[in-house]
């Protein structure tokens, strides 16, 4: 039995859910643990009492803009605050001119200024998931492989499509960078779609997205892309920009963190998470082949490509509990044991840096009911659960901890440990990216 042991909060995404559901935040009530890597907690204790000035010494001689931004940050939500309190006095008040809305006659305020390039997660509590400050570029808005699974169902449109302005909204915000002299953090592209989808072809968001980055490289530490779709990166005009971004120069603020610890200053996380075509069809109907991701898998890792390997998400496998089997509920069987040791092997023999992986779950989506295909796995779901019943919460139905540690996550782990790679539950995942 594997010593991994999960425990089930919410994710970044759930709360963009909960938030479009309810018109409010939600939080975590768990965080989870592994052997060696253990989310921080952060104490927000007598936090909404205290203010940003607290301990700050001859607040009266610092500069006036940076006063006014402390002033400021001292509005800012309690769920923000572990973030801010972090930063040094010219950071925090950097941050705030970046992310809070100056204007505001509210009390307390969020990071909800309108950017391209916003806040990771503005629905997250700080406190029970420590993400910190990083930058999420969502290039498009929706998704053009529509996988049976994906998250984002839950509160992207059905059908992908450009955002009004965009390239010029990233430019005004990363001129406010500059202005501001925000610090460097990580930046994703993106947790709400693909910025490799086929519609990346034609319109090329995510390659202006990129050069901008590339020339305020400064402003950011790791350059985070997630992708099903990695035969695109291959073209030499993001092959080129993506060598560039994974080496950070010696004048970048974050360097000598970097090279001490050996870290490159580019991911490209590639979800594959069935080794048969099969599966594939049933799940990923519209997404790129195994085979041709595969081939790009090998090529881009060949070209010196930083890859994270998102085995992503983990399904039941044959045989069920009582000799059932996937075909009772009309499903192939998705990944057996065999496959998942290809799959792992092909990350050995990549050197990746390391795996990422989370249970399915079962996303009501917003536009249109449930698949027939998403049915029948949540029928397997409560079947695998008996006695206990599915967890819903963040717009998804879930197995129960317990049941999804033992009969799905543990497997797993164990073919990870046999093959001495890392594996890391998708939030983890996240928080440890610098």
């Amino acid at each position: 039995m594997s010593s991994y042991k999960l425990f089930h909060g919410l994710e970044a995404w759930e709360y963009i859910i909960l938030a479009e559901q309810n018109d409010q935040p939600a939080r975590t009530e768990e965080v989870l643990a592994t052997p060696n890597n253990t989310l921080p907690k952060t104490s927000n204790q007598d936090s909404s009492q205290q203010s940003l000035f607290d301990n700050m010494p001859d607040c009266d001689e610092m500069d006036p803009n940076v006063k006014q931004g402390i002033e400021l940050a001292n509005k800012v939500e309690v769920k923000y605050r572990p973030v801010f309190e972090s930063l040094p006095p010219t950071k925090r008040a950097a941050l705030a001119w970046y992310f809070l809305p100056h204007r505001s006659k509210k009390a307390t305020i969020g990071v909800t200024r309108p950017r391209i390039l916003k806040w990771y997660c503005p629905f997250a509590n700080q406190n029970d998931f420590p993400s910190g400050h990083r930058y999420c570029i969502n290039v498009y808005a929706g998704c053009g492989h529509q996988c049976e699974y994906c998250y984002a169902a839950g509160y992207e449109p059905e059908q992908p499509h450009c955002k009004k302005d965009f390239e010029r909204g990233l430019l005004h915000d990363l001129a406010n960078l500059e202005k501001h002299n925000v610090p460097p953090a990580p930046v994703h592209l993106s947790n709400s779609t693909d910025p490799f989808q086929p519609i990346e072809q034609t319109v090329g968001q995510t390659l202006f997205s990129l050069r901008q980055i590339l020339n305020h490289r400064h402003r950011f530490t790791s350059v985070v892309l997630l992708t099903k779709n990695p035969s695109i990166a291959l073209q030499s005009k993001y092959l080129d920009i993506l060598q560039q971004l994974s080496v950070l120069d010696n004048n970048h603020p974050a360097k000598e963190q970097f090279r001490k610890n050996n870290l490159p200053g580019l991911r490209l996380e590639i979800s594959l998470a069935f080794w048969r075509q099969e599966p594939c069809q049933a799940f990923d109907v519209d997404a790129p082949s195994v085979e041709d991701r595969i081939q790009a898998i090998r090529q881009l890792s060949s070209e010196g490509i930083p890859i994270v390997l998102r085995i992503d998400p983990l399904l039941p496998r044959n045989p069920l509990p009582n000799n059932r089997s996937l075909s009772d509920f009309h499903l192939p069987q998705t990944q057996t044991l065999q496959d998942l040791e290809q799959l792992v092997n092909l990350a050995a023999e990549i050197k990746a840096l390391h795996i990422v992986y989370s249970v399915a779950k079962i996303i009501q989506p917003r536009f249109k009911p449930i698949s027939t295909t998403m049915k029948n796995l949540k029928s397997v779901y409560e079947y695998i659960a008996q006695p206990d019943r599915l967890i819903f919460r963040g717009g998804s139905w879930r197995l129960p901890s317990h049941i999804a540690q033992q009969q799905i996550i543990d497997p797993f782990l164990n073919i990870c440990q046999k093959h001495r790679i890392k594996a890391f539950f998708c939030k983890q995942n996240l928080v440890n990216t610098p």
